[in-house]
């Protein structure tokens, strides 16, 4: 029952889709990324405090690299979900571990078993399915997006994974993500475009806020109190849901080989999951 705790958290998380294609109407992708992170980053500074646990950390450069890497695949993700819909964008990005596991075996030389290629080999085929609809309409741009935001959710969880083995704790690392991601955000909302708050848009940024968050905190109690491969393996029902979102809210059915990419994918991500537990556990 305790591994339940990522299935609300993939609830939460499909619901921070729908607030960010909610968004993105009035605001650009990295003005989403800094209202979901500023408020995180408050919610997560709040409990540090009250806790009263120190910030201070030997390893800035390791949690720098794990932010920058985590804007770069939130911004690619935002903007992949304002253009295509919700389920082939979270879809796309949660091919991150099948990435992480390409990262482990040229990276730290693990030796992959043959049933792991073949696993990789079909998340790729179930992407080349996911995107061929499209490869021919202006929604192939969002679809690499949301593929490379896969790629570079994979470094920040390579990341996680080094800093997990610096005996970094998990409210430490989320804590310097937020503040990444804020910093960077706010960077290039002052560089480019900024929007004004209105009474229709706050509350939607609220709601992406509120809901990121809750999910970060459902997500990270799920990889400590349950079973680590029943979780990683339950992170798919995300995809679960922002189906089901995706097509109450907008009527997007995908067609037969779009929802057979789907399954390939989450079927190799899996498969993947296991291998890389297996391999080379990640503290979440």
């Amino acid at each position: 029952m305790k591994s339940t705790w990522m299935i609300v958290a993939g609830f939460l998380f499909g619901l921070m889709g729908v607030f960010v294609k909610l968004g993105s109407h009035y605001f650009s992708s990295a003005e989403l990324v800094f209202y979901r992170s500023v408020i995180g980053l408050a919610v997560i500074y709040a409990i540090v405090r009250l806790q009263r646990r120190s910030l201070a950390t030997p390893h800035v450069a390791t949690h720098v690299w794990r932010g920058l890497s985590g804007f770069v695949a939130l911004m690619l993700f935002f903007y992949a979900i304002s253009v295509l819909p919700l389920a082939t964008a979270i879809t796309l990005n949660y091919t991150s571990p099948l990435f992480l596991a390409l990262l482990l075996i040229f990276v730290l030389k693990d030796k992959p078993h043959g049933w792991l290629i073949g696993a990789i080999l079909i998340g790729f085929a179930g992407v080349v399915l996911l995107l061929r609809p499209n490869l021919h309409s202006a929604q192939l741009t969002g679809g690499l997006m949301g593929l490379a935001s896969g790629f570079f959710a994979g470094i920040a969880y390579f990341n996680v994974k080094q800093l997990g083995q610096q005996g970094e704790p998990e409210w430490r690392v989320v804590f310097y993500f937020t503040l990444v991601c804020t910093l960077g955000a706010g960077t290039w909302m002052l560089i480019h475009t900024f929007h004004p708050l209105t009474w229709e848009s706050a509350p939607i940024l609220l709601g992406l806020g509120t809901t990121a968050t809750l999910a970060q905190l459902a997500m990270t109690r799920a990889y400590r109190v349950g079973k680590t491969l029943v979780v990683g393996s339950l992170a798919y029902t995300t995809v679960i849901f922002a189906s089901l979102f995706g097509i109450l809210l907008w009527n997007e059915w995908l067609s037969a080989l779009s929802w057979l990419g789907v399954g390939l994918i989450v079927l190799s991500g899996m498969l993947s999951v296991l291998w890389t537990q297996r391999a080379a556990p990640i503290v979440e």
